[in-house]
């Protein structure tokens, strides 16, 4: 029986297993993808928020040739973190079921079965975008994840969101020669919460009419070749060839559910835990990461949920002995 399985192998997961390791406790990592999944699914020439230093785990230094750390460099680091404390990760794993026991649990999957004294939730948020919910949605030229510029060149695109995502987008394909971008925004102007360098290159971009913007605004319908966009009492339609909704991910309560996790009635749906130990309201379930802020998807990163993989290993070494 291993003393804890853990269910991710995004930062926080592998952080806790580097924990778990240098405890000489029993432990598996499990993910139901690739190694820092996530990450892998961010835009090919994505920039961090954060410096190197504060993505660190386990004591390697992740050196950097910029100044803030690319999406590149980031899964250059882990794979040499993951191999440097040779972790014991099983990848394209996921978890079918959980069974609780008279002294644990058993974690099923495709694969096989494992026991367990004690869970850890380290899973991410990447995999359940939030849906526009309008007509036209499941359309082919309608995407929710953005990967590189080259197929927007020559492109009338929408692009929908005011947060880092929709303003990082609407700035590369811009620059890659994207015929026109067009960008649909609910509030009232580019969130104040985008990157410092990103938001007034986006605003200067608006105000010279490079990129072209309707706040207060909301997206329709999607045609095959044009965009019913509702703004300022009322509605237009544009020339469209592709619709990049980026609206944000919301974590997938089902696992969590499934323990028994319960979930506090706040509007984030956040999930109860002891926030000295990260323990659930489930005796051996322990949350680490982005899954503690529920659907406050941007309360907790990889810089300041580090924390949470000593805090779980110090609770579980404590309730072993």
């Amino acid at each position: 029986m291993k003393d804890l399985i853990i269910i991710g192998a995004g930062p926080i997961g592998l952080a806790c297993g580097i924990e778990a390791k240098k405890n000489k406790l029993d432990y598996l990592i499990l993910d139901k993808g690739m190694l820092v999944n996530s990450l892998y699914h961010y835009p090919q020439n994505m920039t961090f928020f954060s410096t190197s230093d504060r993505l660190e785990i386990g004591g390697i230094p992740f050196i950097s040739h910029n100044p803030k750390p690319t999406r590149a460099e980031a899964l250059e680091y882990y794979r040499r973190v993951t191999a440097a404390w040779e972790l014991n990760v099983k990848l394209y794993e996921g978890v079918d079921q959980f069974e609780k026991t008279t002294d644990g649990f058993i974690v099923h999957t495709p694969k096989g079965s494992y026991t367990t004294k004690n869970i850890v939730m380290a899973t991410g948020f990447y995999d359940l975008p939030y849906l526009l919910n309008v007509k036209g949605e499941n359309l082919p030229k309608v995407s929710h994840y953005y990967k590189e510029p080259h197929p927007y060149f020559g492109m009338d695109l929408v692009v929908v969101g005011a947060a880092n995502s929709a303003v990082d987008v609407a700035l590369e394909t811009y620059r890659k020669g994207a015929k026109s971008v067009t960008l649909v925004v609910r509030e009232k102007e580019v969130g104040k919460n985008v990157k410092y360098w990103a938001r007034p290159d986006i605003v200067n971009r608006i105000e010279e009419g490079s990129i072209k913007a309707f706040f207060e605004a909301e997206l329709k319908e999607i045609k095959p070749s044009s965009v019913l966009i509702s703004s300022a009492n009322e509605t237009l339609e544009i020339a469209n060839d592709f619709v990049l909704a980026m609206t944000g991910y919301q974590p997938d309560f089902s696992l969590l559910e499934s323990l028994g996790v319960a979930f506090h009635s706040d509007e984030y749906q956040t999930p109860v835990y002891d926030e000295s130990t990260m323990e659930s309201n489930q005796k051996g379930i322990y949350l680490a990461g982005v899954v503690c802020g529920g659907l406050k998807t941007n309360k907790w990163f990889i810089e300041n949920s580090r924390i949470h993989a000593p805090q779980i290993i110090k609770a579980i070494l404590e309730n072993l002995n």
